[in-house]
């Protein structure tokens, strides 16, 4: 089995909506199921077929979020070394266009947000970074163009 890395924030996000959806969403939309069943004729009840739609995507997640979980492997971002940038690490870059500096924390797919200051590893930016040092810079063809940072540090 493949392991898929996580870090412990993230983790714990998971198994809180594999919790709501066991013990929430499902219930809740079984009965809405029930509901729509007792209107009558099935073949022409839009709220059954939005129901059954509905448990078929939470199932679906359900079944996803177990498998994830399961494969998880978890890391602590604290435990991350400082010397190269890597999963977890949170890095500080300057933008050598515009001399901005942002700081980023390299996570999975299921965890990236960059309102959060949190982008994947397998994002163009993410892959860049992976193996670098402070003081490397790191150049990449971004959908709105060439941009090149400069690894400042690694926090």
């Amino acid at each position: 089995m493949e392991q898929i890395p996580i870090t412990v924030e993230g983790f714990n996000v998971l198994k809180k909506e594999l919790e709501r959806l066991k013990t929430i969403d499902r219930p809740q939309n079984i009965r809405a199921i029930e509901t729509a069943r007792a209107h009558g004729d099935l073949s022409e009840n839009a709220e059954y077929d939005a129901a059954k739609e509905r448990q078929s995507f939470i199932e679906g997640r359900i079944g996803e979020l177990g498998y994830k979980i399961a494969s998880a492997k978890i890391i602590d971002p604290d435990t991350v070394p400082k010397d190269c940038v890597r999963f977890a690490s949170r890095v500080l870059l300057e933008n050598l266009d515009s001399e901005e500096e942002v700081e980023y924390m390299l996570v999975g797919q299921e965890e990236s947000d960059i309102s959060k200051g949190k982008i994947s590893v397998s994002s163009p930016l993410g892959m860049a970074l992976l193996g670098k040092k402070p003081g490397d810079d790191v150049v990449l063809q971004a959908p709105g163009g060439k941009r090149s940072y400069e690894i400042i540090s690694i926090l």
